[in-house]
């Protein structure tokens, strides 16, 4: 099937379906760099700014209730991986680079520029990113536009940037004097500085560093004035194509839904230092996948500086909720938060260590008998299962209330509270919770009645009452098939037919949602022998749960075969596919058929109930 999702008789019929079916959200899913381009366009890297990103809201429109995007901040030159970005500032390769070589930005880009980078990109004929090259290009081009703006010196526009550097001076001077420090010290990478001064401007350990640093800080700005000016120009370019964007995804009932990675950048790190609980890092225990566990290196918050001793904020918690409002005011959509555990329970090893227990890692707040870390704990000796191991997610059996909102104030006091200031609900919160929960967090799930994910590629088929397997999705979560870590579904069904696994995947299919065929086997020998057969019904399954909001990742919808990210590797095949620049006559999922299929599969009686619709879905298929 062709997608033809702008015909408003089909969007219409398929609008009506969802809504038979409970579904109060369909949401695309697809990182900013993925965006296409028009093909005379092609920089290497792709952005919803750009007039191929609003062709595609366009194309989304009336379908699609919100555009899920990835973490929005700046990378780094040698890691493109957007859950390392930064915290406040966002990332300039989502510049439209077009816009500013036109009347509306006064020409400050040279058209001659533009069309070199998209000459040379060595992608533009390819649905992949060019990372390495378009980061030292877009570097390029948006310093030529800062000079011509400067130059232009137009009496408005510099009003307006003035007005934003003052609105966002709390985080843009240190991100932008971090720029400086970056091309004084040659890396970007603060840990490789040579002066201990510069690694710790903003941690003095005493009055005399205070002051110490404070002329350190002055004498950089004024060294390097014009590559600070620099850096809040291009944020400043970006806030404006930004805000545009958001104005007309509005005018046409498309949101924005943000990410917020767990993780905090190298340019963030040293400038809240401060902050983070020295000699500690965030990562996650060994399982199954890692015999050693995961050691991911990010830093973790001190919990003295979250909150303090009365409840209210302190320094880090006033930072954080300031983040999180951000990210709320430009998304109204929400915003998704991944390995929500790392907010709640937090596992954390020492640095320069494994995150093993025998290492010395442990649970942040759930460690009481941690000779370092039960200063933290929340959890009581008498709490845990002793049976089991520190590194065991259901080791604490029991928590009373009072405990439960210790674990929770971190969402409650700075999460849900900067989503209600700026005119959000609760369910504006999309928790990344997959995989096995510890008790901890899974309480505070319950308490705060937060909305967390089922995957249904996840599903352990063995296991009757597994949480991402159809018959056990509740209303109120968001579901889908796979997340930018997956396989698309094609390739995911055509290695689980002939095999044991897809069998019993089948098996559990069939259960679930051909309850009142006769002939059940017939239909596990042709599912298990036949790859569209399998993948349409995995399909079906999505929507066919409870789920009351689902997502769909663009690789499953636009029924691609490569994986946006293949977790555990590195290189340039991660983070870099990109929806073709013909993304309007490619074959998508047959949304019709497996909506109709979905609600045969939810029982005759249910069916009969939605006959009319079943019959539209026919005549637009």
């Amino acid at each position: 099937m062709v997608c033809t999702v702008n015909s408003n008789n089909k969007v219409s019929t398929i609008r009506k379906a969802l809504k038979v079916l409970g579904k109060k959200n369909f949401v695309f899913i697809m990182h900013n760099g993925s965006f296409p381009s028009l093909d005379n366009e092609n920089t290497g890297f792709g952005t919803i700014n750009s007039t191929a990103g609003r062709n595609f809201i366009d194309y989304a429109a009336g379908l699609f209730d919100a555009i899920q995007m990835g973490p929005a901040g700046k990378t780094k030159s040698s890691d493109s991986s957007p859950y390392t970005g930064t915290i406040f500032s966002n990332n300039p390769l989502f510049i439209d680079l077009k816009q500013l070589t036109t009347d509306k930005w006064f020409k400050i880009l040279s058209e001659n520029t533009f069309n070199d980078i998209v000459t040379n990109n060595p992608n533009k004929n390819k649905n992949k990113t060019s990372y390495s090259y378009i980061t030292k290009r877009q570097a390029e081009a948006l310093s030529e536009a800062y000079k011509n703006f400067i130059k232009l010196n137009n009496a408005n526009l510099m009003k307006e940037f003035e007005q934003y550097k003052k609105d966002n001076s709390v985080w843009l001077d240190k991100d932008s004097l971090y720029e400086a420090l970056s091309i004084e010290h040659g890396t970007d990478f603060w840990p490789k500085w040579k002066s201990e001064t510069d690694k710790n401007l903003f941690n003095p350990k005493s009055d005399k560093e205070k002051i110490e640093y404070a002329k350190r800080i002055e004498e950089v700005s004024k060294q390097y004035k014009n590559e600070i000016d620099e850096y809040k120009f291009i944020q400043f370019v970006l806030y404006k194509q930004n805000l545009e964007t958001k104005k007309y995804a509005d005018s046409k009932g498309i949101k924005m839904i943000a990410d917020r990675q767990v993780a905090f950048s190298d340019r963030d790190t040293w400038a809240y230092q401060s902050l983070f609980l020295e000699g500690w890092c965030l990562g996650c225990p060994p399982d199954y996948f890692s015999k050693d566990g995961q050691a991911w290196g990010f830093p973790v918050i001190d919990p003295d500086k979250m909150f303090n001793a009365d409840g209210s904020l302190g320094d880090a918690g006033i930072l954080m909720k300031n983040l999180y409002k951000k990210m709320f005011r430009e998304n109204p959509g929400g915003v998704r938060i991944d390995h929500i555990v790392g907010l709640i329970d937090p596992w954390v090893y020492k640095a320069g260590k494994k995150p093993m227990p025998e290492q010395g890692a442990g649970r942040l707040y759930s460690s009481p008998e941690h000779p370092e870390l039960k200063k933290y704990a929340i959890a009581k000796l008498e709490d845990l299962d002793n049976t089991l191991t520190s590194d065991n997610e259901k080791r604490v059996k029991s928590l009373t209330h009072e405990q439960i909102k210790l674990y929770g104030r971190l969402i409650e006091k700075i999460v849900i509270a900067a989503a209600k200031e700026e005119g959000l609900t609760k369910d504006s919160i999309v928790c990344e919770d997959l995989g096995t929960l510890t008790n901890p967090v899974a309480a505070v799930m319950k308490e705060y009645e937060l909305l967390g994910m089922r995957l249904t590629q996840f599903t352990v088929p063995t296991e009757p009452e597994d949480p991402y397997r159809c018959k056990n999705i509740t209303e109120k979560c968001w579901a889908m098939i796979g997340t930018h870590d997956n396989q698309p579904v094609n390739v995911w069904a055509k290695n689980m037919v002939h095999t044991h696994e897809g069998y019993l995947h089948v098996k559990n299919l069939v259960e679930d949602l051909f309850k009142e065929e006769p002939n059940k086997d017939a239909l596990i020998v042709k599912m298990t022998n036949d790859e569209e057969f399998l993948k349409e019904t995995k399909l079906v399954e999505l929507f066919a749960c409870k789920a009351e909001n689902i997502q769909i990742f663009f690789t499953d919808y636009f029924n691609m075969t490569e994986t946006y990210n293949v977790p555990g590797t590195s290189g340039d095949k991660n983070w870099s596919l990109r929806l073709p620049n013909n993304f309007e006559t490619m074959q998508t999922i047959d949304l019709p058929t497996i909506l109709k299929k979905a609600i045969i599969a939810r029982g005759s009686q249910f069916a009969n109930d939605n006959k009319q619709i079943i019959e539209e879905l026919d005549e637009i298929q």
